[in-house]
């Protein structure tokens, strides 16, 4: 056999026929400064709208005219986007005396661009229940799927996806309708360092939200992100991610926060927990306290808790690197899912010819610390199928739902395409050691 091993583990997990790939026609306006360089010392923005302001009104009228009918289907709003780029454009306001609307969403246009928002990959995972079950299916639940989307300059998005899971275990995903959408940040949060809100109309659904790099710490990516339904003790249900913020130099986990997918809160976290790739909360709170799995060392899955969400107490590792597959490297694959065993993590490792494996543990409800079990092989490694791709022989999930018996299992191959698998819940418990 040539390629990465499925290994002993591969006959747990049925693969669907599901494929979500990257779609460049998917593209959201950016603000486009012409290259930001300057002109003989000057700002580009003031020839530009020299120039524009020349082409005489019929002209200009006609370009305007052309330009939305060329690209407003592709757009919510398009009219608003240009006047706000127009605003932010940095024109000087006293050339040409004062401006019709027209003219400021013209030149609103001279400074957006398109960006399309997967055109390289559409990856990493992870999946829960919708705040909204109506519509399900009998016996069924209706689920959100959250995706890294790369675009140009390996620039990583995060966007949605809404489905259904079936009796039967079987998993839909429903096709993305209509164009993306942004969302807007106040005012005040546009150059928020630690933390700011992004907010989407109700016009908009779930599958036409994307959150791109806002922050500094994340302006070359919003990486991986884990979202999970988090129940609290008094009842209160928010949906909590954390993600790989990265700068182009340096990477650090933040937090986001919603409770309808339509508000997101993003604030910084902090503590040794919090200093590296792959922390992922618990579902709730154990002993009052919140928990994480964190990879703070990049050598060992390990527990952290923390008494706020923001600033985490120093990690203790429960498990390092053991099985030749994962030698390379272990970490977590999403939240840890409650089962009356245990809780069972999810698990990734790099191996030879650095493929990655999934694999999983099995942790103690009372002390998560506290390993009950591990499966002694990969539960799923790239099969001869998957193992082409933006990146060669990866698997890879950012988190996994359980519905009933059925483990619904989300993962990217290649980190290119995402795809579905199932796991019979008792099934794998028994092939715990």
């Amino acid at each position: 056999m040539t390629g990465p091993d499925p290994g002993a583990g591969a006959g747990l997990v049925r693969r669907s026929g599901l494929r979500l790939g990257p779609d460049p026609s998917r593209v959201v306006t950016q603000l486009f400064l012409a290259g930001e360089e300057l002109t003989r010392g000057d700002s580009r923005a003031d020839p530009i709208m020299e120039r524009v302001l020349a082409m005489g009104d019929a002209a200009a009228e006609a370009l305007l005219a052309q330009t939305l009918a060329g690209f407003g289907g592709r757009h919510h709003d398009l009219p608003a986007i240009l006047l706000d780029h127009f605003e932010r454009a940095g024109y000087r306001r006293g050339a040409g005396g004062d401006l019709t609307s027209g003219q400021r969403m013209l030149l609103g246009a001279y400074a957006t661009k398109e960006y399309a928002v997967e055109a390289a990959a559409l990856c990493n995972p992870s999946v829960v229940a919708h705040p909204d079950q109506r519509g399900a299916p009998a016996g069924g639940l209706r689920v959100v799927l959250s995706l890294r989307a790369i675009g140009e300059g390996h620039i990583s998005s995060i966007e949605f996806r809404t489905g259904a899971v079936h009796a039967d275990g079987s998993v839909c995903v429903d096709p993305p309708q209509g164009p993306l959408a942004t969302g807007r940040v106040a005012a005040d949060d546009r150059d928020a360092a630690s933390g700011y809100t992004r907010t989407f109309p109700s016009s908009t659904t779930i599958d036409q939200r994307v959150i791109q790099p806002h922050g500094r710490a994340e302006s070359q990516g919003m990486e991986d992100a884990r979202f999970v339904r988090f129940a609290d003790d008094d009842g209160t249900v928010t949906y909590f991610a954390t993600y790989t913020a990265y700068d182009g130099t340096r990477i650090a986990p933040q937090l986001i926060a919603t409770a309808d997918f339509a508000t997101f809160e993003v604030v910084a976290l902090e503590g040794k927990a919090a200093t590296d790739k792959g922390m992922a909360l618990f579902p709730r709170r154990v002993h009052g306290r919140f928990v994480a799995l964190s990879r703070w060392d990049r050598e060992s899955i390990a527990v952290a808790t923390s008494s706020d969400l923001r600033r985490w107490d120093p990690p203790r590792p429960v498990h390092r690197a053991e099985q030749p597959w994962e030698l390379v490297q272990v970490g977590n694959c999403g939240s840890p899912i409650e089962t009356p065993h245990g809780w069972l993590a999810l698990t990734h490792g790099v191996g030879p010819m650095r493929a990655y494996s999934l694999g999983a543990l099995l942790l103690d409800l009372d002390d998560p610390s506290r390993v009950l079990a591990s499966l002694p092989h990969p539960l799923l490694a790239a099969d001869q199928a998957e193992r082409e791709g933006y990146v060669p022989n990866v698997v890879y999930t950012c988190g996994a739902l359980l519905h009933g018996e059925t483990l619904v299992l989300p993962y990217a191959y290649g980190d290119r395409v995402t795809t579905v698998g199932t796991v019979h819940l008792p099934d794998l418990l028994a092939a715990l050691r």
